[in-house]
């Protein structure tokens, strides 16, 4: 590969991280950061259980969002 074209996919893939981030889609991943490193004893949420969660406490109690 072309360091041209390497840094060009380089960049891009930056920006879908930080696109992600933007859109909160590395939120499971971050919550799973929290859960080893704040030592809970009780396993973490699945993947969908954190969703669902996240979904149930947004439509609770909305806050200042686009949609």
């Amino acid at each position: 590969m072309s360091t041209g074209v390497a840094a060009l996919s380089n960049g891009f893939k930056g920006f879908a991280r930080y696109m992600g981030g933007v859109m909160g889609a590395d939120a499971y991943t971050k919550y799973l950061e929290h859960h080893r490193e704040a030592g809970h004893k009780e396993p973490p949420l699945s993947e969908r259980e954190f969703w669902r969660d996240r979904t149930d406490r947004q439509d609770a109690n909305p806050q200042g969002r686009c949609c």
